[in-house]
């Protein structure tokens, strides 16, 4: 009996009566919800209190009441306490009852029975993706679980992720509440994390007319070129080293984005702050940004100097404007945003705050996804290295080596193209699309899906699936030649940028940065493995991450394949 009470005020204190009565999946109403939360205001009060009389009653201690209780008598407050007790005891069975009721009508997906108050989080390993991929081959391409208290569902194929993103889409358009988008993103101001409606709207035709428009990424495309050929020079420099690729991929990255949004580079070849206060973030800092999820601390510092990093960079735009009086034209994104922001005509203001919040979007959403991504390339490619010969082999035949190639140059590239569309289909930009949510209740493919579901597609294991992809843990670019596939979210086979409304808006100009870096670093030099290390001790392994990084960055040698003239600034 003492081992039951225990458990029952270790349940009150977890909040398993509140979360149980507020959780949407549950299907409970009005009503029952109000007597949740009275129960939770009454459950900071009795639950020591609880345990303490049901402890004193059955092993006959003095009972000592809390100085909360002291008011009352020694044979009132045990009698008050039990009956508390009661009436919690007889809320969770009718609860339960009217609960069960509700669900048994209800059919949800397939999927693991969840433990008291942590759900499935037991089965979720440190590559989530990968543990939902094993899951899914038990229980099908649409699983239902729970995170803690939290119902979501995972799509794991091309047919469920069509339902979601596609069929749909509009019931699926928002996001679940974030801690990242409440402390990084300036309380959802940006449009990762925003909730779905006017804010997200307006902010989303910014980005397609005016930050990345043709005409826009046009306009920046010798921001790349230059940063392109100062990253080959700096690699040139280094010519028979050991190179670890993927610092130098961030920097030039972060560089071309920092100049193509701020306006210019803020980061040395350090990643300390260039003529600017210590107080500006750091690159470290705006490296490790996406994997600060859960560390509310670390946003809430990190939140502090984005301000002032963000202050910093805005002054400077403004006095430039001042400075130039009418003569001044939008150079870089923000100055855009600025001007935006004084424009009186917009459906829906946009405050400072959302400027920030755009700007987070904007210089953290490439930088870590195209680098991770280019030495995803470089490292398939080098465990074969005849993969290299015959890219290489195409670009002497359509560039030649007397020019480095172009952006004008990608389309007649069908074999680069093809060894990026299967870099993204085995490490995909992101293996777990950012969430969605159900904003009510519906059916998708014959389950009934609860309004405040989150949702993931798992582009991980679409691109393990064995109907669609033959020897899917093979690195074959020859399965993409011929195939009309594309990245762009039409072909759901393949969605390294998402598709439908939340469909990341800066896809094209992703495109553009991850295509012309395989190029030129292929184009470039020679690749091989340093001292004595084999094909086969190069590890695959993958790290935790929002983008699924290699455990062990790639080291490589590199040799000018090119006239050393070409390397020249």
């Amino acid at each position: 009996m003492l081992d039951g009470i225990n458990g029952a005020a270790n349940r009150v204190n977890g909040g398993d009566l509140l979360d149980e009565g507020v959780n949407v999946d549950d299907g409970v109403d009005l009503g029952t919800r109000c007597c949740c939360e009275v129960t939770g205001l009454w459950r900071l009060l009795l639950v020591n209190e609880v345990r303490n009389s049901a402890i004193n009653t059955f092993t006959g201690s003095k009972y000592s009441p809390s100085p909360s209780l002291k008011h009352h008598s020694s044979m009132e407050a045990p009698s008050w306490l039990l009956l508390s007790v009661a009436w919690l005891a007889s809320l969770t069975i009718l609860s339960t009852i009217f609960i069960s009721r509700r669900c048994k009508q209800l059919k949800f997906p397939p999927g693991p029975k969840p433990w008291p108050i942590i759900g499935n989080l037991n089965l979720i390993g440190s590559l989530p993706h990968q543990s939902l991929h094993k899951l899914s081959q038990r229980y099908g391409p649409l699983m239902h679980l729970k995170f803690g208290s939290y119902p979501l569902v995972v799509a794991s194929s091309v047919e469920m992720a069509a339902e979601f993103l596609k069929s749909h889409d509009q019931i699926f358009a928002t996001r679940p509440p974030h801690a990242a988008g409440k402390y990084t993103a300036y309380n959802y101001s940006d449009i990762l994390w925003a909730p779905y409606g006017p804010h997200w709207r307006q902010g989303r035709k910014i980005y397609q007319n005016e930050l990345f428009s043709s005409k826009r990424l046009e306009s920046f495309e010798y921001i790349r070129v230059e940063e392109m050929r100062a990253f080959v020079s700096r690699l040139y420099g280094l010519s028979g080293k050991p190179v670890v690729l993927i610092g130098h991929l961030t920097r030039l990255t972060l560089s071309n984005i920092s100049r193509m949004v701020l306006g210019n580079k803020y980061f040395d070849v350090s990643g300390d702050d260039r003529n600017v206060s210590k107080s500006i973030v750091s690159l470290q800092e705006l490296q490790s940004f996406k994997r600060l999820s859960g560390y509310v601390k670390r946003m809430k510092t990190l939140k502090k100097k984005l301000d002032r990093f963000h202050d910093h960079v805005f002054d400077e735009h403004k006095r430039k404007k001042e400075e130039l009086g009418k003569d001044f034209v939008a150079q870089d994104m923000v100055d855009l945003l600025l001007q935006l922001a004084d424009d009186p005509d917009l459906d829906v203001k946009l405050t400072y705050d959302a400027v920030r919040g755009l700007t987070v979007d904007l210089v953290t959403g490439g930088t870590d996804t195209t680098a991770v991504t280019v030495e995803w390339v470089i490292s398939e490619l080098m465990k074969q290295p005849q993969l290299i010969t015959k890219a290489t082999q195409e670009l002497d035949r359509v560039i030649g080596r007397e020019r480095w190639v172009e952006e004008r140059d990608i389309p007649q590239l069908p074999y680069l193209d093809a060894i990026m569309k299967e870099t993204m289909r085995k490490h995909s930009v992101a293996p777990l699309l950012a969430p969605h949510m159900a904003m009510e209740d519906c059916k998708v493919a014959g389950y009934d899906i609860r309004k405040g579901t989150r949702v993931f597609i798992n582009t991980w294991s679409i691109g393990r699936d064995p109907s669609l992809w033959e020897q899917p843990e093979e690195f074959r670019p020859e399965r993409f030649l011929g195939r009309n596939i594309d990245v762009k979210g039409r072909s759901f086979e393949l969605l390294p940028f998402g598709a439908g409304r939340r469909m990341c808006p800066g896809y094209n100009l992703g495109l553009k940065m991850i295509q012309l870096s395989i190029a030129n670093l292929l184009q470039a030099f020679n690749w091989k493995l340093p001292g004595n290390m084999k094909v086969e001790d190069l590890s695959m392994e993958e790290a935790p991450g929002i983008t699924a990084p290699r455990k062990f960055p790639l080291v490589a040698i590199l040799e000018p394949r090119l006239p050393l003239h070409l390397y020249e600034l």
